[in-house]
C-alpha cells in the first residue's frame, strides 16, 4: 500500500490517529518492519515532510467468508475497497461458517481473499454496501463510519401523502419487548436521527430521499413508522399495502476515501 503524507507529521501519528490503526495491528506493522519510505526503514517518531510516500506491507489476512456460486453488482472499485449493490432479500453477511449465500459471500467469489463490510443493509433492503479490501481501510472506514463521515442515502416509498415536506427524525430506538426482531421508539433505546426529504408524492404514497446519522437496526423503517408513514410493503411495521418487499433501497454513498483523501460518491440510478 502507497500512503502520501498530506502533512509533516510522523509514521506513529499516521498509524495511529490518520487510519486509526489498533495498538495490535500497530504493533503487528511494527515487529514485521513493514512501513518503509524509499525502500529504507526510519524511525516511526521522527517528523517527516509533507508529501512523503509511505510504503507499508499489509500482512497478508484472510476473510473467513466462502465464496459464493453467486454474484454481485460492483458499482465502484479500486485495490483498497469497493462498493457493490446488493439484491434486496439477500443477508449483507452469514450468521454461520457454513452459509453462502449472502452478499459477503457473492463478493468473495470476486476478491478471493480479504473483504469486510463496513456497515450493513438489512435483508430486505437493496442496495449500496460499501466494503473494505485491507485491514487498514477497514480500520480507516470504521473510524469514518462511527464519526458520522461516511453519507448513507436512501430512497422509500412510503404509505400516505405526507404533508411536511422535509425534516429531521431524532427519537432513541430501542428492541420491542414483546416481538423479537422488531425495534421501536423508547426512552431507553440508543439515539437515532434520520433526515428526509420528500420527493413525489401519488394519490396513496409519497417517495422520500433519507439521509442518517446512526445505524440502528431498522432505523428507516422505525423512524418512518413512528410518523404514520410505513414503508409500503414493510408489514412488520404496520403497512397495509402489500408487495413482494418492502420499498427501501439504499441509493447513494459519499465518503473521503482513507488511503487517496479523494471524495467518492457512488449513486444507485
Amino acid at each position: 500500500m502507497i500512503y502520501t503524507l498530506q502533512t509533516a507529521t510522523t509514521i506513529e501519528n499516521v498509524l495511529r490517529n490518520e487510519l486509526h490503526l489498533g495498538k495490535k495491528y500497530v504493533h503487528q506493522l511494527r515487529m514485521a518492519k513493514a512501513v518503509s519510505v524509499d525502500d529504507q526503514l526510519v524511525s516511526w517518531t521522527v517528523q517527516l515532510p509533507a508529501r512523503t510516500i509511505l510504503t507499508i506491507d499489509i500482512p497478508e489476512t484472510k476473510s473467513n467468508y466462502l465464496p459464493a456460486s453467486i454474484s454481485v453488482p460492483i458499482m465502484y472499485e479500486d485495490e483498497h475497497l469497493l462498493v457493490v449493490d446488493k439484491p434486496k432479500n439477500m443477508a449483507t453477511h452469514p450468521n454461520n461458517s457454513s452459509e453462502t449465500s449472502t452478499c459477503m459471500n457473492a463478493v468473495m467469489r470476486h476478491v478471493t481473499h480479504y473483504a469486510e463490510h463496513v456497515h450493513r443493509l438489512d435483508e430486505g433492503t437493496g442496495g449500496l454496501l460499501l466494503i473494505a479490501k485491507n485491514p487498514i481501510a477497514k480500520a480507516a472506514l470504521d473510524y469514518a463510519l462511527a464519526n458520522n463521515e461516511v453519507t448513507r442515502s436512501y430512497t422509500a416509498v412510503v404509505e400516505g401523502r405526507m404533508v411536511q415536506q422535509q425534516g429531521t427524525i431524532a427519537k432513541p430506538i430501542g428492541k420491542d419487548r414483546h416481538h423479537n426482531t422488531r425495534r421501536v421508539v423508547a426512552k431507553s433505546g440508543q439515539v437515532a436521527v434520520t433526515h428526509f426529504k420528500v420527493i413525489a408524492r401519488t394519490a396513496k404514497t409519497t417517495t422520500v430521499k433519507l439521509t442518517l446519522e446512526t445505524g440502528r437496526t431498522h432505523q428507516i423503517r422505525v423512524h418512518l413508522a413512528y410518523l404514520g408513514h410505513p414503508i409500503v410493503g414493510d408489514t412488520l411495521y404496520g403497512a397495509k399495502l402489500q408487495g413482494t418487499t418492502y420499498a427501501l433501497e439504499a441509493t447513494e454513498l459519499t465518503f473521503t476515501h482513507p488511503i487517496t483523501h479523494k471524495v467518492i460518491t457512488v449513486t444507485k440510478k
